[in-house]
């Protein structure tokens, strides 16, 4: 039987998703692929991913894509319609 996840070897899993995110993000957006890691390493979905808690991993690139892009729509719903001076 294989090893069990856990938080100390979730790492050995995260360069391919990452990989799979970056050339998805990079294609859709148009954007650099350097752009696009910046963007998968400070979006909310990378946070869950990296906390094995979350069993986040389990999900696969085209459903981590969904989701990230998800969350980058909100925050940018919360930005523009906040009003001026005021940060959420």
């Amino acid at each position: 039987m294989l090893g069990e996840i856990n938080q100390s070897n979730l790492y050995l899993l995260l360069p391919s998703k990452i990989a799979w995110l970056t050339d998805m993000l990079s294609e859709d957006k148009g954007i650099s692929v350097v752009q696009a890691m910046r963007t998968i390493y400070i979006s909310d979905m990378y946070k869950k991913l990296e906390d094995e808690s979350t069993k986040t991993w389990h999900l696969g690139p085209v459903a981590l894509y969904q989701e990230m892009t998800d969350s980058l729509q909100r925050k940018k719903s919360n930005k523009d319609s906040s009003p001026e001076g005021v940060k959420k």
